[in-house]
């Protein structure tokens, strides 16, 4: 049964940093659903995928705040007296983290040890449930990568990312401050940022593929990977939330199936009946930071939260294009975004 039928978060007060952007719009939609008394925090900066149309539809239901995480002062007003913070807040650019690799320490390290500092001072009793990435294996020893795979990543928003979501487990251990770490694999659907490619590859492919441009797939397009649709994403969250047998865990949340990615173009351009595309040598920027194939063992989710992938990848391309044809104004060019 999915979770998000229990009554666990009717009256609970939670908040949800990067309330604006992709993941935390998709969430506090299921919250405030589910009855929670849901506060957003947010930058409000474009180049996060923040976008007020994504809290459209509930924005009389939520309360907002425009509150960069960076700002300690300001976390220690907002963490006071919530029962759970989902902590989505992030700069999550592969390529940004390695030309502007300070704005990265400042935004996932220093901030994330705020947000903490704050829980630990102002509310010790708060569940926190951190978004991390996959992206902290780097190139994979072995497949599918499990929880004990050796932590190397390639990148410095990786690094970042990794010392993030240890943050968290540290003050679990140590100060007792309920935490946990979801480590995200290539999750997709509505409300994603598809204008550029600063943030997802299928998101940007899904632009692409709308526009009948022709996309550009690096190397030889076998490369592996595994996708989670949002809604199963926020069903781990959730469920995360909610448990304390989850706390000082981290746990891989997994698509069902890896697919190549030729394959996963082959089968987006059949959904939208639109696109093309052609394969090209990696640029050495993109070929430094390349990880190969790489998928997830979600097993221990499955066996700690009940917690298994839901929806077949090619119904969830289905929603997520029909989503974007019914809202491109929303979340093509310039005008979309921050106002």
């Amino acid at each position: 049964m999915p979770y998000r039928k229990a009554d666990y978060y009717r009256g609970k007060r939670v908040m949800v940093t990067g309330g604006l952007g992709f993941i935390g719009s998709n969430l506090a939609r299921v919250l405030v659903d589910l009855g929670a008394d849901v506060l957003l925090v947010d930058s409000l900066v474009a180049e996060t995928g923040a976008n007020r149309f994504n809290i459209a539809e509930i924005e009389e239901r939520v309360a907002t705040r425009t509150v960069d995480v960076r700002d300690a002062l300001a976390l220690e007003r907002l963490v006071d007296g919530r029962d759970v913070i989902f902590n989505l807040a992030g700069q999550v650019s592969h390529l940004d983290s390695m030309t502007d690799p300070f704005t990265d320490l400042d935004i996932n390290c220093r901030a994330q040890l705020s947000l903490l500092e704050a829980c630990r001072r102002t509310n010790p009793g708060v569940k926190v449930v951190f978004a991390s990435t996959r992206q902290i294996y780097g190139r994979p020893d072995y497949l599918p990568v499990d929880e004990k795979h050796l932590l190397h990543p390639t990148d410095v928003n990786g690094i970042n990312k990794m010392a993030g979501e240890w943050y968290h487990i540290l003050y679990n251990n140590v100060y007792g401050l309920r935490a946990c770490s979801l480590r995200l694999t290539n999750t997709y659907g509505p409300r994603m940022l598809v204008k550029n490619n600063r943030q997802t590859a299928i998101g940007w492919f899904m632009r692409q593929i709308l526009d009948d441009e022709e996309v550009q797939l690096f190397g030889d397009g076998s490369q592996l990977r595994d996708f989670t649709y949002v809604d199963d994403a926020c069903d781990a969250f959730l469920r995360a939330g909610s448990n304390d047998v989850s706390n000082g865990q981290v746990f891989n949340v997994g698509g069902s199936e890896p697919i190549s990615l030729r394959d996963l173009l082959d089968l987006m351009i059949e959904v939208a009946g639109c696109g093309r595309y052609r394969l090209i040598p990696f640029p050495e920027e993109k070929k430094a930071i390349d990880i190969g194939s790489v998928y997830a063992d979600y097993a221990k989710i499955e066996r700690a939260l009940g917690w298994r992938p839901e929806t077949d990848l090619k119904e969830g391309l289905e929603r997520s294009l029909e989503f974007y044809r019914a809202n491109r104004e929303h979340y093509w060019g310039e005008l979309a975004g921050a106002r």
